[in-house]
Parts: structure tokens; C-alpha cells; sequence
């Protein structure tokens, strides 16, 4: 089992805002979207999280932008789990520009866990926990990049 999630992208033109650069909230959204990606590959897609009535919906984020990513640039994003609490589990992004492999931003959303019947919080499953290995360190993220 792959400790962290990767995936790449290439930032497109609509992703741009008035700076040249791309917008906040493109990050957001691509932290949605790998988060969703990494679980699905863990056996934690869609269909699973009907059958089991639970879902994870966002308490934060925070993002620390470190260097703008520019129209075509290709991202590698990475994300992993970084812990779990009775019913949160925070989960850690590493954004990098893969031609010079400069960090563009670090984030972090914390998940909690939540009965879909009722929308409450509601105790991480084993099950859930045990699809994803713990990663409590940065350092292996960068690893990978050589």
C-alpha cells in the first residue's frame, strides 16, 4: 500500500485569476478532489461510504502559499493521512512544480467523520482506519521527489 497519494495536473488557463497566477481556490478544489481520488483508491469510493451510511465533511483548511503556479504548469500533488482522532482525521497536501520541483504550497484539511443518517460527527471506523497508513512526517512526501 502507497503511504502517500499522488497525483498530476496541469494548471489550465481558466485556473488563472487577475494575478497571472493561479487562483486560491483552485487549490481547494484540487484538495477535494485528490483527497476524494486517494480515498477511492483505498476502497473508500462513493458506493462504499453509501453502504456504510458514514461521509467525511471538512471542519478547516489552511493553506500556506509559498510561490505562485503559472497557466501550464505541471503539479504534482501529493496527500496524505497525518493522523486520526475519535472522529477527525487531519490530512496533509504537498503542491510542487514538477520542471524546477519547487514547493508552491503545504495545506492541511482537517476531516471529521460523520454519520450520513444524521449529519452528526460519529467515531472513525476501523475499517476506514485501517484502509490508510499513518504519515506524521513531510519528509517522505519529498522523498519521492528525488
Amino acid at each position: 500500500m502507497r503511504r502517500i497519494f499522488m497525483q498530476t495536473l496541469v494548471a489550465p488557463p481558466e485556473a488563472i485569476d487577475i494575478n497571472g497566477h493561479v487562483n486560491n481556490l483552485e487549490y481547494l478544489r484540487w484538495m477535494q478532489e485528490i483527497a476524494t481520488a486517494h480515498s477511492a483508491a483505498r476502497g473508500w469510493d462513493r458506493a462504499r461510504y453509501l453502504e456504510t451510511r458514514t461521509s467525511g465533511v471538512i471542519r478547516s483548511h489552511a493553506i500556506e502559499y509559498l510561490r505562485p503556479a503559472f497557466t501550464n504548469d505541471s503539479i504534482a500533488i501529493f496527500t496524505w493521512i497525518a493522523g486520526f482522532g475519535e472522529q477527525v482525521s487531519p490530512r496533509k497536501y504537498l503542491f510542487v512544480r514538477e520542471k524546477d520541483r519547487k514547493i508552491l504550497a503545504r495545506a492541511e484539511t482537517l476531516w471529521v467523520y460523520v454519520d450520513a443518517t444524521t449529519g452528526r460527527p460519529c467515531p472513525v471506523a476501523e475499517a476506514f482506519k485501517s484502509a490508510f497508513d499513518v504519515v506524521t512526517e513531510e519528509e517522505e512526501a519529498l522523498q519521492m521527489l528525488g
